[in-house]
């Protein structure tokens, strides 16, 4: 095993370029581990996010050899080439600086999507009841662990194609909770996902699924957003 890595990291904005660092080669060392000793030790200018880097937060996530990833669950052993590493900012985002993308447009699509919960009750109400064995139930459960790192949004062509599409991350949600049975805003959620920038835009590439950190699989959400979309406008509820 090389004593040393050669790192290839963006520097700079959109117009930037690679800059290459010689970091020590270590045990169990993550991508992340390699990110913060270049900033620490070599580059203290660099700029990249992260917070708790066990895999919670997703705010570490980085395009690692030309894939998105998080950084601080992906072992240097698992993709160095040899003894090089190239590591770029999330595709489909604009660059802050360096490693640090502009997550606005990403999130900004998730209220597009009408990502957020509204029930009947309030706190003051019985609380709902749900049968966890329930269609719906198991099929909102499938998503709910998405963590909003982008790695899906970063890794879809759709996106990369046509900037408005709503991506898979928002998708996935709206999905949730389209089958969510408290929520109640169910009619509007699917008039916001079933345009030319919804579901219907999803090629059924699969990378967002491929690629997803927390094994989700939003190609089958956006597919059942599809069907469901489409057996409403049978119906003219849409």
């Amino acid at each position: 095993m090389p004593s040393n890595l050669r790192v290839k990291v963006w520097r700079g904005g959109a117009g930037g370029d690679f800059s290459t660092y010689e970091v020590p080669r270590q045990a169990s060392q993550t991508v992340l581990d390699v990110v913060t000793y270049i900033q620490r030790r070599l580059e203290p200018t660099l700029s990249y996010r992260f917070s708790c880097r066990v895999g919670m937060c997703g705010s570490c996530a980085m395009t690692v050899n030309g894939v998105a990833r998080w950084t601080c669950r992906t072992h240097v052993s698992k993709v160095v080439d040899g003894d090089s590493l190239e590591i770029a900012p999330l595709a489909n985002l604009p660059v802050i600086k360096d490693l640090a993308t502009d997550m606005g447009e990403f999130f900004d699509k998730w209220a597009r999507a009408k990502g957020r919960f509204r029930g009947a009750r309030a706190r003051h109400d019985d609380f709902a009841r749900i049968d966890p064995a329930s269609p719906e139930r198991i099929a909102a459960n499938a998503g709910i662990e998405c963590i909003g790192c982008g790695a899906c949004y970063a890794s879809c062509d759709v996106v990369a194609w046509r900037p408005d599409y709503l991506g898979p991350a928002a998708l996935n949600r709206a999905w949730t909770l389209v089958n969510d049975l408290r929520d109640i805003d169910q009619a509007e959620r699917l008039r916001a996902v079933a345009g030319d920038a919804g579901c219907h835009a999803c090629h059924t590439q699969g990378s967002c699924t491929e690629r997803c950190p927390k094994a989700i699989a939003p190609t089958a959400g956006i597919s059942g957003l599809k069907r469901l979309a489409a057996r409403r406008a049978m119906r003219g509820e849409l």
